[in-house]
């Protein structure tokens, strides 16, 4: 209890200080929350990938199609239960500081493969019977203050010239993480027109989404599948969502790797401030840990203490660090909230938040308290006045 005492007071006696440290670390612990959750958003796509769905595309490369004669062959492999298909369609609205996802898929199977994207019954039937139809999602129509009924005209770069669809219906997510901003039509008004326009480039898909019956079979499928069309002009690889999504992180790798470099050198740097900050104290306090072992005080109880100060410093900056992350990323979720399927302060960020505060307290104590601990009384007290 003593100690305890002694602890805060030492805490509260040079309050400039403390208060300048415990601001360093309050600022690392939210500058550190904030990078984690940033690369967290990276791999939403592989959270949300279903354990049932697989994605074949063309060995070489997503860029290159397959045959819209591939997707009965595939319906027939045991083991699947549905199966879809779609393109990329990669158009621009307005001008490219507007752009946003938009697929051309095929609307009853993508959907029954997709319940997490939501959909009134009524406008769901009003988007399949419509071959023009397109539906949106929430966080979409809200930015642009779309409503059912309404032209969108996107401008085609994948396949050029002006695309217009008329918006059939909004859909939710399921979870709060589900992409909201993306647009879907039917691939039969890209297929027609590319059959009048492009006619070679027509009856082509960019990739099948398979349905399989239970996960467990997602290999075997998968083998099968490629099986089917092995040595054929255009060969499939079948991977499970997971994978697949994994694939296009791997394209970034290089900044998800900056930014965690960064993320921890935040907390070297504020370690060193710490580890300074105590070594000042403990400097200016020798006399007095001489006094407190002419006292019969030992070496465990002075190195008690250094130790008991660091982590209650680091403690308390950690806790202002975490209170602050969460209104300052709901303000960061709602500034691009049209950019980020969603921003939410994840359990494991905060653990890790208390976990670095503790070790930058322990690793910031370690050399002054041995030093404090390792001083003769006579030479401590040498020091006094």
């Amino acid at each position: 209890m003593y100690i305890l005492k002694i602890v805060l007071r030492n805490v509260l006696r040079h309050r400039l200080r403390t208060g300048l440290t415990i601001l360093g670390i309050t600022i690392a612990i939210l500058a550190f929350g904030m990078l984690r959750t940033i690369v967290g958003l990276w791999y939403l796509g592989v959270e949300n990938s279903a354990a049932t769905r697989l994605i074949t595309r063309n060995a070489i490369s997503l860029v290159f199609s397959l045959p819209i004669s591939y997707y009965e062959r595939i319906r027939q492999v045991s083991g699947v239960k549905t199966v879809s298909y779609g393109n990329w369609f990669g158009g621009i609205y307005i001008d490219e500081k507007h752009f946003f996802a938009n697929e051309a898929i095929e609307p009853k199977s993508f959907l029954e493969l997709y319940p997490e994207f939501v959909l009134p019954d009524e406008q769901k039937s009003a988007f399949i019977l419509d071959r023009k139809g397109c539906i949106v999602g929430r966080k979409l129509a809200s930015r642009y203050g779309w409503k059912t009924g309404d032209l969108i005209t996107l401008r085609g770069t994948i396949f050029p010239g002006q695309w217009e669809f008329v918006l059939r219906g909004i859909f939710t997510g399921a979870e709060k993480n589900t992409e909201e901003r993306v647009l879907l039509f039917h691939w039969d008004y890209l297929n027609e027109t590319l059959k009048k326009t492009v006619p070679r480039r027509a009856d082509q898909v960019g990739f099948y989404v398979v349905g399989v019956t239970r996960p467990e079979l997602a290999a075997q499928v998968s083998q099968d599948v490629d099986r089917t069309f092995k040595n054929s002009l255009a060969e499939t690889l079948t991977e499970t969502e997971k994978a697949f999504h994994l694939g296009f992180i791997a394209m970034t790798e290089a900044i998800l790797v900056v930014i965690q470099i960064v993320s921890y050198l935040v907390i070297v740097i504020i370690m060193a401030v710490v580890a300074n900050t105590m070594a000042m104290t403990a400097r200016e306090r020798i006399g007095e840990y001489a006094v407190f072992k002419s006292m019969g005080f030992r070496s465990r109880h002075i190195a008690g203490m250094i130790f008991g100060e660091s982590l209650l410093i680091c403690l308390i900056g950690c806790t202002f660090g975490i209170l602050l992350t969460f209104p300052v990323g709901s303000l960061f979720g709602d500034l691009l909230g049209n950019y980020l399927p969603s921003f939410e302060i994840r359990r494991s960020t905060i653990y890790l938040d208390i976990g670095f505060a503790f070790l930058v307290g322990i690793v910031a104590g370690i050399f002054p308290a041995v030093r404090a601990s390792r001083i003769r009384i006579a030479e401590g007290l040498r020091r006094i006045g």
